[in-house]
């Protein structure tokens, strides 16, 4: 079984080193070509578009950015949709919205391929360490059929259901993320205005119930005022947009909660930390 990996970013890159150390024979596309050089080294196969990957391939992993970066590689020149997928199996990582992913499944499925959507929670540190918890949408067989290589990539499959509730889950657990980073870099904040010393305000939250292992995997980033970028805050971003505008065409608003947590976020992407780890929110609210 061949498998192609579309998308070598952050996340992608070490999920398909995961998938090459267990000496899968693995083909990559990334659209920045320079990003696919290390897979060379390692004995990867790098193509020039989808299509190429896809002709070549059993089963195909995406895991890009964002709905920009999904159109590309599936309408654009050379893209998936202008070869035959006829029984291929693609296998969907990336965080899109489920009203996306049921169209692009639709579509697929019309041409006689398989899908499987599978979003994942976790940074890189967890892609790196096969720790991701992924959030499935679709046929429990396409699972079954899948389960030894997305064993590789993480450490719990959850099933939620039919396609999109894989997206939905991605959905409402970063509405939680999204509000535990500002609650975070808020209650930091709060506790320097009243001039508690910082470290022990950190020490406090650790022996606290309200410690957590996102606290502890960003607690030095507020320390250091460094951020570098687990998740970028610009993804973080993005997903929180997702969140209200599924809520808005769902509901016909969006919760008080979610509504202040992607303004602010929105407003830190267009102050210059787009970049940065999501937890440097901590550091635009106290220039702020």
């Amino acid at each position: 079984m061949t498998i192609g990996w579309i998308g070598l970013g952050h996340m992608g890159a070490p999920m398909a080193q995961r998938l090459l150390n267990r000496g899968h024979d693995v083909i990559v596309y990334n659209r920045t070509k320079s990003k696919a050089d290390n897979f060379t080294n390692q004995g990867a196969t790098v193509v020039d578009n989808p299509a190429d990957l896809v002709q070549k391939s059993d089963i195909i992993f995406v895991m890009v950015s964002d709905e920009k970066a999904i159109q590309s590689i599936l309408y654009g020149e050379h893209g998936i949709f202008s070869t035959d997928i006829q029984d291929k199996t693609f296998i969907n990582l990336s965080t899109i919205s489920p009203t996306e992913t049921i169209d692009i499944a639709n579509k697929m499925i019309e041409k006689g391929a398989t899908y499987l959507e599978s979003p994942v929670s976790g940074s890189v540190g967890a892609a790196v360490n096969g720790q991701l918890v992924l959030l499935l949408g679709g046929d429990a067989q396409v699972i079954d059929a899948s389960v030894d290589y997305l064993n590789i990539l993480g450490k719990e499959l959850i099933h939620f259901g039919d396609l999109g509730t894989g997206s939905a889950a991605k959905l409402t657990i970063n509405l939680l993320l999204g509000i535990m980073g500002s609650a975070l870099a808020e209650t930091i904040l709060l506790g320097e205005s009243f001039g508690l010393p910082q470290d022990k305000v950190l020490s406090m939250i650790s022996a606290s119930g309200m410690n957590s292992p996102l606290y502890q995997g960003k607690k030095e980033m507020y320390r250091s005022e460094e951020f570098p970028s687990a998740f970028p805050l610009y993804l973080m971003e993005k997903d929180l947009g997702l969140i209200r505008d599924e809520m808005l065409s769902r509901f016909g608003s969006v919760s008080p909660l979610a509504e202040e947590v992607h303004k602010q976020y929105a407003q830190a992407k267009q102050s210059g930390y787009a970049d940065m780890d999501m937890a440097a929110i901590y550091k635009y609210l106290k220039n702020k």
